[in-house]
């Protein structure tokens, strides 16, 4: 079974619900707050086709302790929250979505210095290549041919 990346759970995320964190409105009773997002692992784990355990444990103990933090007054931000007031399994979807735009940076970045990797080498063999055919072309016009000698 294949292990879904943290950009891939974070982009399914962001799909799922998006429209759900721009469409809350203030005294909206759908939820406690516009930021903490609750969240569904049995459905994202089911659009990433893994066991939503899987989800579950990346959000919490993974993503939550490398981009939870503390304020200067000693609350904490979390990036995943087990409960806010009453919503279960709440991520923070403006943190969520500033992480996901750091990850999404470095996959470009990633594929721009491969891409340019792979051009180099391209570059590279081609030019070996007609170095080593005009070096090939270039012996053979140097060598006597028994005409040449006879002269």
């Amino acid at each position: 079974m294949r292990i879904p990346t943290d950009l891939e759970i974070l982009n399914t995320i962001y799909r799922m619900y998006h429209s759900d964190f721009v469409a809350f409105e203030r005294g909206d009773e759908t939820r406690a707050s516009k930021i903490y997002v609750p969240v569904d692992c049995k459905k994202i784990a089911g659009e990433l086709k893994v066991d939503s355990d899987i989800v579950f444990g990346r959000l919490y103990y993974h993503l939550e302790k490398q981009y939870g933090y503390k304020q200067n007054d000693g609350s904490n931000v979390h990036f995943f929250a087990l409960k806010v007031r009453n919503d279960p399994k709440c991520v923070n979807f403006p943190l969520m979505t500033s992480v996901l735009a750091g990850l999404r940076q470095e996959r470009k970045r990633f594929w721009i210095g491969t891409a340019i990797a792979v051009l180099a080498l391209i570059i590279s063999t081609v030019s070996l290549t007609v170095s080593v055919m005009q070096s090939g072309s270039s012996n053979k016009s140097m060598q006597p041919t028994a005409e040449a000698a006879a002269n």
